[in-house]
């Protein structure tokens, strides 16, 4: 299991004002989904459907979502305002916290830099990890925002494409080298030496050696910007 693992945190009472459970940087919450419920576009039933909580992600993975802060409404009923793993990417909604497991924290993040490319691991505003990379052609670039590690998985495929580990994110392209396309990955890879490049359908190419030592560094729910 990567350093840095995730320590459950149970929910506690909001203020009136409401808490900020993520800054995305040193200090990141996430949780599970225990029903299928409808996401909404405001902390109202009322309010549009953005979005539903789903239980797996495309992996087979428990999916994941990113908990950026939690309010009460006029009824005392709490929300908590999330991430959404889904096209287009960036959304977020409000869902009912009787919805979500447990708050777990990660005080990891990753930033992609698709100008230097270049990746650095941060834990708690440290580098502790860093690597040339390879990221998506002018045609099939890789998308820039705030997204999220949602799977960890090794020898994805059985084969050497994806390298000894991939990484599935929140991110989202019309096309990418996952498997059955769409999600944007982290993974190791069986042509080095195309790193560093832009050689991809979007997803971020990492040397087999860096993959691997990122691995015992980067947690579930670790927030993943790319720049």
């Amino acid at each position: 299991m990567a350093s840095g693992v995730a320590c459950l945190l149970g929910f506690a009472a909001p203020t009136a004002r409401g808490e900020v459970l993520s800054d995305e940087r040193t200090k990141t919450r996430y949780a599970n989904a225990v029903k299928r419920a409808p996401v909404f576009e405001r902390r109202s039933a009322g309010s549009r459907v953005v979005g539903r909580l789903r239980f797996y992600n495309e992996d087979g993975s428990l999916e994941t979502y990113l908990a950026l802060a939690r309010r009460s409404d006029e009824v005392g009923s709490t929300w908590v305002r999330i991430r959404l793993p889904a096209r287009p990417n960036g959304g977020t909604g409000w869902v009912r916290v009787e919805n979500l497991g447990p708050l777990f924290l990660v005080q990891t993040m990753l930033l992609v830099d698709r100008r230097a490319l270049r990746a650095t691991l941060f834990r708690r505003g440290a580098a502790i990890w860093t690597s040339r990379i390879g990221v998506g052609a002018a045609s099939t670039p890789t998308p820039a925002g705030r997204f999220w590690i949602r799977s960890r998985l090794r020898n994805l495929g059985g084969g050497t494409v994806y390298g000894p580990w991939a990484f599935g994110t929140a991110a989202y392209s019309v096309l990418s080298d996952w498997p059955g396309g769409g999600v944007i990955g982290i993974h190791g890879t069986d042509e080095p030496w195309l790193i560093p490049g832009r050689p991809s359908h979007g997803c971020i190419r990492v040397p087999n050696r860096k993959v691997r030592r990122l691995a015992r560094l980067m947690p579930i729910g670790t927030p993943v910007r790319i720049v």
